[in-house]
């Protein structure tokens, strides 16, 4: 069954591709049009999910993320010079929802137990999740200046199958099959071709492996719509304005994150990751990079080693993954643990990184990431249950000795409390 996208009235950017939702915010004046940063950013994203599909038809999540990741990191800001809020919904190989967030959007999820929320503003970087398909519904909404979480508005009749749609943001609804006339797979009319394949926008679809079935009786009654699930013909963008009729309600302030504080912490990394300045070799694109590497930090692509080391601005030298999915981009120093805002080292311009733990096992500000020149090391700040470390490829945790800070090569892992968190590089594998 295709699931009904339905996209809320307003004037950003809504893309339905492969089977995926994208969001991008319109920060411009005006409406949207098509020579805006927003649409160019959206198109750009639109053709990184359909490559991903393809390369991963049953699930393309995580490759979406990496390649959103790159994509942020080399090429979003030089759209307009400014960030680039965004977000999208895909299917995970999981058979779950992928969850990509950056900036001012936020994900909502109903289910069973009740409405979960997602929002980039409170990750370091990006928002990076998979969970399973909601009971209800999942839906991508910009953020309005005033901050407020959205809540679902009531199921419409509108569904955008495929293209673009000036909106707020989009729900696609899991709950129930839609009995509209033109969702009913139709008997073809005499002549007519009939493919019974599945719709290649279904990755969303796939709550759980099900048993082939023979395709349902058909009725004359077929539209365009219905043809585009069944592989038939690619429908044109919609640009249909019946599309956006479902109005948002607005609901009380959100309990978010402290705007005062997100500014300092986007502040910080911006200032200190600018600012640093280390020996290193160029790459055929003029990306600083390591000059121990024989690849380039940031593109991936090979480095002429026998070049003169210049000074060069330091990029981002990793990306930590929570062990939920969560990344944090290492751009520049960062103090962890689960109520690090107030900390001493915060209050010293370290990147405060909040981590959720039960386990009564992490402390406020339980250690830090310090990037000394082209390593990243790990200190635990004499934390009362230590940090642990995990080398790339050792079986045995090493518990660190307080303040002693400790190189950690990519692949290699970190203990605090009962969270753990992987270092992953941040540029892409060689040759892609």
């Amino acid at each position: 069954m295709d699931r009904q996208v339905e996209v809320v009235a307003g004037n950003h950017v809504v893309v339905r591709v492969a089977g995926a939702v994208v969001v991008v915010a319109h920060r411009g004046r005006g409406r949207v049009h098509p020579d805006a940063p927003a649409m160019r950013a959206a198109e750009t994203l639109a053709q990184l999910v359909s490559e991903a599909s393809e390369h991963a038809p049953q699930g393309p999540g995580r490759i979406i993320a990496r390649e959103a990741t790159r994509w942020l990191m080399q090429e979003a800001e030089q759209v307009d010079g400014s960030p680039v809020d965004l977000g999208i919904l895909s299917g995970s190989d999981t058979g779950g929802v992928a969850i990509f967030l950056h900036g001012s959007v936020t994900a909502v999820l109903a289910g069973a137990r009740g409405v979960e929320y997602y929002r980039g503003v409170d990750a370091a970087f990006t928002v990076d999740r998979f969970t399973e398909p909601p009971a209800r519904a999942a839906a991508l909404f910009i953020d309005d200046d005033r901050g407020r979480i959205p809540e679902l508005p009531e199921r419409g009749i509108g569904s955008l199958v495929e293209g673009v749609a000036a909106a707020a943001g989009a729900v696609v609804w899991f709950e129930g099959e839609r009995t509209r006339a033109r969702d009913r797979v139709a008997r073809p009319a005499a002549g007519a071709h009939h493919r019974a394949e599945p719709s290649p926008t279904s990755q969303l679809d796939a709550q759980r492996p099900e048993p082939q079935l023979p395709p349902p009786p058909t009725r004359p009654d077929r539209t365009p719509e219905a043809d585009a699930r069944q592989g038939i013909s690619r429908p044109e963008p919609a640009e249909d304005p019946r599309l956006a009729e479902t109005r948002l309600r607005g609901t009380n302030p959100a309990p978010g994150p402290d705007p005062e504080l997100e500014r300092r912490m986007e502040a910080t990394a911006r200032a200190t990751s600018l600012t640093v300045r280390v020996m290193g070799f160029t790459c055929a694109r003029a990306h600083p990079s390591d000059p121990r590497s024989a690849f380039c930090t940031v593109c991936g692509m090979p480095v002429d080693q026998t070049q003169q080391p210049v000074e060069v601005v330091r990029p981002p030298l990793g990306m930590l993954v929570l062990d939920d999915g969560m990344t944090y981009l290492l751009a520049a120093d960062a103090v962890i643990g689960r109520d690090p805002e107030n900390s001493e080292s915060a209050q010293r311009g370290l990147v405060p990184v909040k981590i959720e733990d039960s386990s009564g096992g992490m402390s406020r500000a339980h250690a830090e990431i310090r990037l000394m020149n082209w390593d990243i090391t790990v200190v635990d700040r004499g934390s009362t249950n230590g940090t642990r470390a995990r080398p790339a490829g050792y079986r045995d945790w090493i518990r660190l000795q307080p303040n002693q800070p400790m190189v950690l090569a990519h692949g290699s892992e970190i203990q605090l409390g009962n969270r753990v968190l992987r270092l992953e590089p941040a540029a892409p594998p060689p040759f892609g």
